[in-house]
């Protein structure tokens, strides 16, 4: 019954934050005669915790009653306050006032509180009456949707914005790379006239730059300090006397032995020497701190052994990456720019020529690592976090793993000496294989739901 013999009654009900486990708390009635104000505002009609929903406005989004008909049947709209990070309407931003169906689910913000629109009907007596609600004057039909034009004020957060919301700048405003650049461009201007610290200076942020490319697409959290530690780890073993060895194994037991300027070989035998001398050795020297993450986290407690260890692909991945950073760095800097400078310097006689010409290679090759170093490394670090995930086939995953990302670095090594548009697709296939594997972890992630690169996606 839906006449004159009904009440009408409606409920925002929160389904999503702190408060939905507060049974009927967090059960909000929708009366007929006047409007609800949802924000942090004291003021407010349905008041969330300023500092628990510090995304949530102070005076946020309104849900206002209309009576559109003369047997008072009763509707209402949800409007936007004007606020900062913007009301959503069933996964949309609200833009202008919208009418409510039941079933309909409320956000404030993007990843804020979430409510649903209920509405009920209920039997009363003749002798009872409903009160009607005049429509207000704003109010339009627009594509069977009643909307109603937005206030026209200008609230005191959004004139100053970094009051409500400092909390998120952190988190979802990049604030922390800001910095990081500023103080960059700084010690780049603080080191002009001194090269080498100034190439130092540059390759770092390039670097940092190139990571936090494949740390957004990952999309998992994991600790700095843990990136920075693998990344520092290999540096330490290429300093160590564990390279020698290395390179005794692979370069003087196995046919890796590097070929000399004057030496005439075929493409082939390039590569099989590039396979083992190259591809197979550096690639699990650059896995060694991912298989000490899982050392680690294997024989840690709680939280430590989550924070540190390899418990699924993305961890793989995010450590082997950080792992050739490091390695890039040290190479890049200890080894090619050295090189390059000095054969410069003695063939124009022109020191001045010779620092630009490192400079010139140090920016691609820094550049590069995302197609290179950093997608060989990450590709083996997929296969280390799913041997983790299924390791009942887990040697079977190793090998296929181990072999294809030596494949790939053999590949590069072997053509950039014959063509540069060979390069090139040896390259983009290699970055290829680096986002297919980011692609594939995301997707097996154990913590999909807490991924912030595919969070805005939803579920699947």
């Amino acid at each position: 019954m839906t006449g004159k013999n009904a009440r009408h009654n409606a409920f925002l009900r929160l389904v999503s934050g702190n408060g939905a486990t507060f049974g009927a708390e967090s059960r909000y009635s929708l009366p007929p005669s006047k409007e609800m104000v949802i924000g942090r505002d004291p003021s407010c009609q349905v008041v969330l915790d300023a500092m628990t929903y510090r995304m949530v406005s102070r005076r946020h989004a309104v849900v206002r009653p209309l009576s559109l008909s003369p047997d008072s049947k009763f509707s209402w709209v949800l409007c936007d306050l004007n606020s900062a990070n913007g009301t959503y309407l069933n996964g949309q931003r609200l833009y202008e006032c919208q009418e409510l169906h039941p079933g309909d689910r409320i956000s404030l913000g993007a990843d804020g509180p979430q409510y649903v629109f209920e509405y009920e009907y209920t039997s009363i007596t003749p002798a009872t009456t409903v009160n009607q609600v005049v429509p207000l004057p704003s109010a339009t039909n627009y594509h069977g949707h009643t909307q109603l034009k937005q206030p026209d004020y200008v609230s005191f957060t959004q004139l100053f914005p970094i009051i409500s919301t400092g909390k998120d700048l952190t988190r979802k405003a990049y604030l922390i790379p800001g910095i990081l650049t500023v103080i960059f461009v700084v010690l780049m201007f603080a080191t002009v006239g001194r090269p080498q610290a100034n190439q130092v200076i540059v390759a770092t942020y390039i670097a940092f730059a190139a990571y936090y490319f494949v740390y957004q697409l990952c999309g998992k959290q994991k600790p700095w300090w843990v990136l920075m530690a693998a990344a520092i780890s290999t540096t330490l073993i290429l300093l160590s006397p564990l390279l020698d060895l290395f390179i005794f194994f692979f370069r003087g037991i196995l046919p890796g032995s590097l070929p000399t300027p004057q030496e005439s070989i075929t493409f082939t035998e390039l590569l099989v020497r590039m396979f083992f001398g190259a591809g197979m050795m550096e690639e699990l020297l650059k896995a060694l701190p991912i298989l000490g993450a899982f050392a680690i986290g294997r024989i840690s407690s709680s939280p430590w052994r989550e924070r540190i260890g390899v418990w699924e692909p993305l961890d793989g991945i995010l450590l082997g990456t950080a792992s050739a950073v490091g390695f890039t760095l040290l190479e890049t800097l200890g080894q090619y720019v050295p090189d390059i400078t000095q054969n410069v310097t003695q063939q124009v006689g022109i020191g001045a020529a010779g620092q630009l010409a490192g400079l010139q290679l140090l920016i691609p090759r820094i550049l590069g690592s995302v197609a290179g170093h950093m997608a060989y490394s990450g590709y083996l670090g997929y296969f280390i976090g799913l041997a983790v995930l299924k390791p009942s086939r887990s040697w079977q995953i190793l090998s296929i793993g181990y072999l294809s990302a030596s494949a790939l670095h053999a590949l590069w090594n072997a053509t950039g000496s014959i063509n540069a548009l060979l390069l090139v697709v040896v390259g983009v296939l290699s970055y290829a294989f680096l986002m297919a594997a980011i692609l594939k972890a995301r997707a097996l992630s154990p913590t999909r739901s807490q991924n912030f690169a595919t969070r805005f996606l939803g579920p699947k």
